[in-house]
């Protein structure tokens, strides 16, 4: 017996499930945190889920740019409709990667940054966690309002530092301001460029952040510089290479976790209310 394609759409909209979203943060810029947003997303699709990506790097972000989309809609144009967006208006201005990842990229100028609020950010991030099986967001470097309203939403948050003592230095502060506000737990260093010569190793950096299962990512500039300035994810057009590997591996590691990483803290109180009373 055929079902009513209105029951089945209903059906189908009770069954759907939320999405989980991962956030990409940084305690400090220039250390590979948007090449890995876009080649992480990529490795889930080719895993068989349904991906998109959110840049909340609401002044300078780049991910249509390491993506090279041609993007008519942004954040931007989102907040111009917000009161009347749902999921079905919501995905028109969503730009469809040809790798199957969709998009919604940061206004094209800084200025419009102060346009996003944080309500607008919630309902967006909602409907496209209705619609797809992971959001990966990218954020700007540090602990700003945003990225920090951001870490706050996300299920699972990955810290992205290097070899290098400043991000060291920086990150050890962000995994320690995570650790005061609840999040610690659902919290996972990545070491990028792990093998890169310098004084401090992969292995004594995990000591520093206590970090005892971080996820690391290899060392390959020429790749992930070509893949930027061309704007093609490595996981596409250079699978076989190790650093491509270690986005795959961590892919796995993602959609093998079946828990969220901690529990979200109450929403009547905000971040910084909180790091305030127990700092």
């Amino acid at each position: 017996m055929k079902t009513p394609d209105g029951l089945q759409t209903e059906q189908m909209n009770v069954n759907k499930s939320r999405g989980e979203m991962i956030a990409v943060c940084s305690a400090k810029g220039g250390i590979g945190r948007t090449i890995l947003t876009v080649n992480l997303a990529v490795a889930l699709f080719k895993k068989n889920r349904s991906v998109a990506i959110f840049d909340g790097d609401f002044q300078f972000g780049d991910i249509g740019l390491a993506m090279d989309l041609q993007a008519p809609f942004t954040m931007k144009e989102v907040m111009e409709g917000i009161d009347t967006i749902d999921d079905q208006s919501l995905a028109r201005y969503l730009s469809l990667h040809k790798s199957g990842v969709r998009v919604l990229p940061a206004p094209e100028r800084p200025e419009f940054a102060d346009l996003v609020t944080k309500e607008a950010v919630d309902k967006v991030i909602d409907l496209m966690l209705l619609q797809h099986d992971y959001v990966v967001t990218d954020m700007d470097a540090g602990l700003s309002d945003h990225s920090l309203h951001l870490i706050e939403k996300a299920d699972h948050i990955l810290v992205v530092t290097n070899l290098e003592m400043t991000a060291l230095k920086n990150t050890k502060l962000l995994l320690e301001t995570l650790d005061v506000l609840g999040f610690r737990n659902k919290a996972r260093v990545v070491i990028n460029r792990a093998n890169m010569e310098s004084v401090i190793n992969a292995e004594e950096a995990a000591a520093i952040l206590k970090e005892s299962e971080p996820i690391y990512i290899p060392n390959d500039f020429q790749t992930c510089s070509k893949s930027l300035n061309i704007g093609i994810p490595f996981v596409i057009g250079q699978s076989k290479t190790e650093v491509a590997k270690g986005i795959f591996k961590m892919a796995e590691f993602l959609t093998s976790t079946h828990e969220v990483m901690g529990q979200k803290p109450n929403k009547h109180h905000s971040v910084f209310s909180r790091w305030y009373k127990r700092g």
